[in-house]
């Protein structure tokens, strides 16, 4: 597949193990620097993950020539500047979703990417995976009959009052952080949603620590979520089709991938062999860098996410049902 993309880390947050993870599983990526506000911060982070290269501070990480791709994990508030950032400073991005929870910013960063010809895509791993592939093809397939209904849930509790999926002012929130999933899930099955119903309840930091859901899609298909960071650790998708239902309990980090099939009153469960999602994406971000793929996620697909996520926020905060445009 020709040579490995050198990658850079624009943060040291937690979520980059399991990104490094991945990368330490391919001869395709390789990542070569990191980059922290704290200068001693990068140089622990690199020497305790193998990493030659420490910034103090993301502009320099920018400025490195051989950094050909950047993986952005700040807080949600900053996707968009530094992706822009990047962009502009000849970097192809791979950014932790949520991109954006407004459809301008999405918009904003994809023309930055346009305009230095470079690649961005959002990092949402779970599309990767064989799994969500073969989910896919069932429904397709006509397995379960017409597509009626998707329950789908993702939620944990946040036991940090400092975690920066708390903070307003980071653009927090239950939704942003796991209830996207269960966003991008539906509209995987079902398309575009026509209208959105959302109930909400707003923690002490400002930020929706449970959210639950109503989704309309073309065709009268109706999908229903739950999400939360003051819950249990809950993962699970169904999608109920018009003759039997397809279960996955475990949709998003595919662990252990397990597709459990219900009609004509059997089940029939198929396993699958686990692959690492984050290997799989920073290879399809790194293949497409190399002209031998097409990223699998781009401008469409987050713009489509925003628009749900901006809609369902307009929801809970008025208590109305809100139209998708």
């Amino acid at each position: 597949m020709g040579l490995a993309v050198r990658w850079g880390l624009l943060s040291t947050a937690d979520i980059n193990r399991l990104a490094l993870a991945g990368a330490r599983e391919s001869d395709r990526v390789d990542v070569i620097a990191v980059a922290s506000r704290d200068e001693a911060r990068a140089r622990d982070y690199a020497s305790a993950n193998g990493i030659d290269r420490a910034y103090g501070g993301y502009e320099a990480l920018l400025a490195d020539p051989d950094v050909e791709a950047v993986y952005i994990s700040l807080p949600n508030s900053l996707h968009v500047e530094w992706s822009i950032r990047a962009l502009e400073a000849g970097k192809h991005v791979l950014c932790e979703k949520p991109l954006d929870r407004r459809v301008a910013a999405v918009e904003s960063a994809f023309d930055a990417a346009d305009r230095a010809g470079r690649l961005l895509m959002e990092a949402f791993m779970y599309r990767h995976n064989p799994q969500t592939d073969r989910l896919v093809e069932l429904v397709e397939a006509g397995t379960i009959g017409e597509l009626r209904l998707i329950r789908s849930a993702f939620s944990f509790t946040v036991s940090r009052p400092e975690d920066v999926r708390l903070s307003a002012e980071l653009d927090g929130g239950g939704l942003m952080d796991v209830g996207s999933y269960c966003v991008s899930g539906s509209r995987l099955l079902a398309g575009k949603p026509e209208h959105v119903f959302a109930e909400q309840k707003v923690g002490p930091s400002g930020v929706d620590v449970r959210l639950a859901a109503t989704m309309r899609f073309p065709g009268g298909v109706v999908s229903q979520f739950d999400c939360g960071l003051e819950l249990p650790g809950r993962e699970e998708l169904e999608v109920i089709g018009a003759d039997g239902s397809i279960f996955l309990g475990d949709p998003w980090h595919a662990n252990v991938p397990e597709i459990v099939v219900r009609r004509d009153g059997k089940i029939e469960t198929e396993r699958l062999t686990p692959v690492n999602s984050y290997r799989l994406e920073l290879e399809n971000l790194g293949d497409a860098i190399r002209g031998q793929a097409e990223p699998l996620l781009g401008r469409a697909d987050a713009v489509a996410q925003a628009r749900a996520i901006e809609a369902l926020y307009r929801s809970a905060d008025t208590g109305t049902a809100v139209q998708v445009g």
